[in-house]
Parts: structure tokens; C-alpha cells; sequence
């Protein structure tokens, strides 16, 4: 079946020619990340297990996770959690494995350890033994779906009718968006500025030439001793953006932080843990950022969680994953073009190398006959590729959030 490709010139302003954009960017501490997180941990968990033991990954779909926050009490030079971060997690799996149906895979245990482990990583001043509570519902896959997926031993099945997008390059409000809030949980500046917490979020707002970034930064009560400190805290932190901003792009950056503070009252954005998991916010999959880091509304988007599906055969995660590979490698290819979209369809049931259809647009002074060729031939690449692209999410090569 040849591949059903349409390649067309982009209408309207492409995002670096509008006068306005926004792009947010949510930290890895943010509670909906960490929603994300523990949704794709587990279905790595899980499918190494069934390779292991079973020599294949199986069904299944954990990309259901809800954080209800807790409730601390928190003050410079000290704090604490007085009610736990509840985390819920759900989905379907198989849960047994072998030519009997007898031997049980321990979903529940690596819901709670394997969470467990990578939060006491990730987030170092919780206590993920009192201030943590994980608990699951997670059951077997219906008939038709595990069927489904089972079908497709060669070249997987496609699990569900659903979309994937990807745009490329990345535009200026873009790149220092996403490198903001990896330079603010950086090592590095944990090591220098261990008052900073892993909560992070920055929104980007480009008027004109012109751009803002308003971001929010939980810091870690215990390790700042008083309003002075803090402040100091705020003063680092902006000048590593502005910084950051100077080496980023052309155009002249501003920054705010923790704007929501108010001293003469006493209020400042102080955490126990470094999420506001802890007493202000709550979490789910799928509403933090999507597949390619960020969120941006002057984009295409899927409101597909990419997190925790399985890797093999749910094209809300492989395809997201394919249309981002297909719009880089044209961009790199054809540097002259200013920007290129990306959409992949499916249809349930239908081999993932045969989308229902596909769709290239081209932003710029393109000449579609001359293009074309080079285009065709990507999508093809980079489609026979999907029944292995399973090996990089368990290996966890590609981002996701």
C-alpha cells in the first residue's frame, strides 16, 4: 500500500512572522509533569518486565495518573508536610504472563516502588516514605484491544484512530522557553542555588521583537534562612534568564519571577518539598506540556497524552514521536524553509506503517514539485521505522513532556 501524502504550502503567517506568541513550558517538579512522569515510568517498568519475562512487550495503557496535592506548613529555615501528596494510578495491563495464565506480573509493586524510587530522585527534599501516598487501579485490557494488539507481531496494529503532529525549528520564544527551565533545574544551579526547587514554570510572551518571561519558581524553605535570602534567590534567578535571554536570541528579554509574592503581607512562594504538589496544586496527565516539551497554542497540537502508552502500538505517542523526527529531518535537509508542520492519521486496526493519511505543510518561497521527492521519501523512512521505535521509549531516548 503506497503512502498516502499530501504535501502543501502553508497558509497564513508562519509563528516567527506573527506579532504575538506564547509558549509556556512546565518544570519537571510541576505537579502535571510529575502526573506524566509516573505514567510513562511505569509502562517502561512494566515493558521491561515483559520482555524479560515473556520476550515481548504486551498490552497496555497507564497514561491515567491524578495528584491530589497535600497540605504542608512551610516558613523560612524550616517546614513540613502534615498531609501526604495522594497519586492515583490507573489504566489497563496485562497482568498475567505464560503459556498457563499463571504467573502474575507484580503491576502494583512497580506502580508503588518503581514511583517511589524515581520521585526520591527527581525530588530530593521529599520524603516519599510520609509525605507521599501512591495508590492504583489498574486492570486487564478488554478482549477486542488485547486481540488487537496481539495481532500485530510483525508490524503492530494500530491501538487507536488518533493524530500525531510536529513542528520545526523551534522559533526563538521557543528555544529559550524550553532552555529556561533546563538551565534553572540544571545540576549546576541546584549545586550554587540549592534554594530552588524543582516547581518550575515559565511562560514566554513574544510582542513584536520584544519578549517576557513570567516564571514561577518554588523555593525550598529549609534552605533559604529569611526574606533576604529570598530575595537574593529572585535577583540569581532573573539574572540567569536575562543571561540565558543575551546568548538565546537578538531580541530584547525581560523577566519576572514569583510575581505573586507580596512581603509587606509575608507572602512568598515557599515550598517544603519543591513542588507545589505539596499544599497548592494538583496534577493529571495531559495537561502539562506536550510531546516536544512545551505548550504552544500558535501550533499545531494534539490533546494526545503521549505518556504512558504503550510503546509499540499506540500511534497517540508512536506517531507524535514520527511526525517530530519527519518535520526535523525535512528542515535540516531544506534549511531555506521557514517552517514546516507535520500530521499523521490513523485508523484502529490498520498496520501503524499505513497511516490513513499524511500530511506535509511547507512554510516559505516553496516550490512543491522540486520538493516533493525529498519529502516522500522521509515520511517513507521514517514510517518503516515505527514497528521498532518501541526500543527508544523503553530506553527512554525520545522527551515526551
Amino acid at each position: 500500500m503506497g503512502l498516502n501524502l499530501e504535501v502543501t504550502k502553508g497558509e497564513g503567517l508562519c509563528v516567527p512572522d506573527r506579532r504575538v506568541e506564547i509558549v509556556e513550558r512546565k518544570g519537571k517538579g510541576h505537579p502535571d509533569t510529575l502526573c506524566d512522569k509516573a505514567a510513562e515510568e511505569l509502562s517502561i517498568r512494566l515493558s521491561e518486565y515483559y520482555l524479560e519475562t515473556f520476550g515481548r512487550v504486551q498490552h497496555h495503557n497507564v497514561d491515567k495518573v491524578l495528584l491530589a496535592g497535600g497540605l504542608s506548613n512551610v516558613r523560612f529555615g524550616c517546614g513540613d508536610v502534615i498531609e501526604p501528596i495522594y497519586i492515583l494510578m490507573s489504566g489497563r495491563a496485562v497482568d498475567v504472563v505464560g503459556k498457563d495464565y499463571t504467573r502474575q506480573v507484580p503491576v502494583g509493586k512497580f506502580a508503588i516502588e518503581h514511583t517511589r524510587e524515581w520521585m526520591s530522585k527527581d525530588l530530593p527534599h521529599l520524603d516519599v516514605n510520609s509525605d507521599l501516598i501512591i495508590d492504583y487501579k489498574i486492570r486487564a485490557g478488554s478482549t477486542d484491544l488485547v486481540g488487537n494488539f496481539d495481532a500485530g507481531v510483525e508490524v503492530p496494529r494500530s491501538n487507536d484512530t488518533s493524530f500525531g503532529v510536529g513542528y520545526a525549528p523551534l522559533s526563538a520564544t521557543e528555544k529559550l522557553v524550553l532552555e529556561a527551565e533546563h538551565l534553572l533545574n540544571a545540576p549546576a544551579t541546584k549545586k550554587k542555588w540549592p534554594q530552588i526547587g524543582e516547581d518550575i514554570k515559565v511562560m514566554g510572551t513574544r510582542v513584536g521583537k520584544d519578549i517576557h518571561l513570567q516564571v514561577a519558581v518554588a523555593v525550598i524553605s529549609t534552605e533559604t534562612r529569611d526574606a533576604n535570602e529570598y530575595a537574593n534567590v529572585m535577583n540569581a534567578i532573573k539574572d540567569m534568564l536575562l543571561d540565558l535571554g543575551a546568548k538565546t536570541t537578538d531580541m530584547p528579554v525581560t523577566v519576572s519571577v514569583n510575581t505573586a509574592d507580596d512581603p509587606s503581607k509575608g507572602l512568598y512562594y515557599l515550598t517544603v518539598t519543591g513542588t507545589s504538589a505539596e499544599h497548592g496544586d494538583d496534577g493529571q496527565v495531559g495537561r502539562g506540556n506536550r510531546a516536544n516539551g512545551l505548550i504552544t497554542p500558535y501550533r499545531p497540537m494534539t490533546l494526545e497524552a503521549a505518556a504512558g502508552k504503550n510503546p509499540v502500538s499506540h500511534v497517540g505517542k508512536t506517531y507524535n514521536v514520527a511526525a517530530r523526527e519527519i518535520v526535523e529531518r525535512i528542515t535540516e535537509e531544506h534549511p531555506d524553509l521557514k517552517q514546516v508542520y507535520c500530521y499523521l492519521v490513523s485508523q484502529i486496526g490498520a498496520p501503524i506503517t499505513e497511516p490513513r493519511a499524511v500530511n506535509v505543510e511547507l512554510f516559505g518561497n516553496v516550490n512543491l514539485s522540486s520538493i516533493k521527492g525529498s519529502v516522500k521519501s522521509i515520511c517513507e523512512e521514517v514510517i518503516a521505522k515505527l514497528p521498532h521505535v518501541w526500543k527508544g521509549f523503553v530506553k527512554r531516548e525520545y522527551q515526551l513532556w
